[in-house]
């Protein structure tokens, strides 16, 4: 098969849905072509290459749907009030969190059913029968077979289409980045940095998927979670009555967990990788991300709620009723009940215990004590002791 065509593919999803409009977003088609010259840049066979082909065109026609629908129904007028936010590093406990606040009855959370077929708006439909539902279990049952590691550091997967993206799958139609819940089936790695970024731009999408997803349903507020600390400005200015939840673990552990998380993904679609380029990588954008924590001014924001990863451990429930206290929410008791029962049939290491150990590092050529010391002051600020494990 011959090398991708950013100009063909575009034209290929406006003739298949009839549309041609791709947002107001004028760097859109340059940032398309440069994401397909990156494709380009990857060693695939034929059918790699045709899988690339496919999701692009799924991506492109579902970013000119999604359009079509703000311009066809009022979706714009859609209000997003006081959204709650999860974040923080990577294996920090933050997917936890927002599953149990996505069980809360009044609470609204993005599914992936959702984000990978936007369009129509789900209200429209609403109903256990929306045929995107089954299309999306049938994805993640191909997704769980390709990538069975995943579910070991993340039995979430097994919610299948009902499952909860982040908030930067939201960017996927963006080309923003390149995730392996848009990209599974193309034998490539994980790209989260390297496109060119635009946080307003970013939120801006964000935001209109929440509204596409809210138009025509029951008011209940979002509970989202997303990687938003280097972008803290932008985020607040898109959202300025949100609260963001922040759970601090400590970074050592973050570094191999990581690490070792990754390597299990991409294990599943390009095969086993190098350990040990991977644990340097993902020990520097531990580094960087806690320097940008030490750093930004706005960690400080008073809407921002500073948690530590250990006492959301000992107690997750009571870890977010003192969150929505926070927001000036109060958990209710179908809330608790909802989550307590999640805990209790949902034990995190039913697919299998998931195992990694901080020799990732120390093969690498790291000294633990040296690294302890070098995030000391980071865990001096949020109260975070050192981890130790068996």
């Amino acid at each position: 098969m011959t090398a991708l065509d950013a100009g063909a593919l575009l034209a290929a999803a406006q003739t298949e849905t009839g549309l041609s409009d791709y947002g107001d977003d004028p760097s859109f088609a340059t940032r398309f072509g440069k994401a397909v010259d990156h494709l380009n840049g990857i060693a695939m066979d034929d059918a790699g290459r045709r899988a690339a082909a496919e999701v692009c065109h799924w991506l492109l026609t579902s970013r000119l749907q999604l359009f079509a629908d703000r311009r066809r129904y009022p979706v714009v007028d859609e209000v997003i009030e006081r959204p709650m936010f999860a974040t923080g590093e990577p294996r920090s406990g933050t997917t936890l969190m927002h599953a149990l606040m996505s069980v809360d009855p009044d609470a609204r959370a993005l599914r992936f059913w959702e984000v990978m077929r936007p369009s129509p708006p789900p209200g429209l439909s609403d109903g256990q029968d929306d045929p995107r539902r089954a299309q999306a279990d049938t994805d993640w049952r191909e997704i769980n077979a390709k990538m069975p590691k995943w579910l070991h550091c993340h039995p979430y997967n097994d919610m299948l289409g009902d499952g909860l993206p982040e908030d930067e799958r939201c960017w996927a139609m963006d080309f923003r980045v390149m995730t392996p819940t848009a990209w599974w089936r193309v034998p490539m790695q994980t790209l989260s940095m390297g496109l060119p970024t635009d946080p307003v731009a970013q939120y801006r999408i964000h935001k209109a998927m929440l509204q596409q997803f809210q138009y025509a349903r029951p008011k209940k507020y979002w509970v989202l979670k997303g990687f938003h600390g280097f972008r803290l400005k932008e985020f607040f200015d898109a959202y300025p009555d949100a609260n963001l939840v922040w759970l601090h673990r400590d970074p050592v552990q973050v570094a191999a967990s990581r690490t070792m998380m990754m390597a299990d993904i991409m294990d599943g679609i390009v095969g086993a990788i190098d350990l040990k380029a991977e644990a340097k990588m993902h020990l520097q954008m531990t580094r960087a991300s806690i320097a940008n924590t030490m750093s930004n001014p706005l960690v400080n924001d008073p809407r921002i709620h500073h948690v530590r990863y250990r006492d959301f451990v000992a107690d997750p429930v009571g870890t977010i009723r003192g969150y929505y206290a926070f927001c000036g929410r109060t958990l209710s008791s179908a809330a608790e009940t909802a989550m307590r029962d999640y805990l209790r049939h949902n034990r995190g290491d039913r697919y299998g215990k998931f195992e990694y150990s901080t020799k990732l590092l120390t093969d690498i050529g790291e000294d633990i004590e040296a690294l302890h010391e070098e995030f000391a002051p980071f865990r001096a600020r949020f109260g975070v002791e050192i981890e130790k494990r068996n």
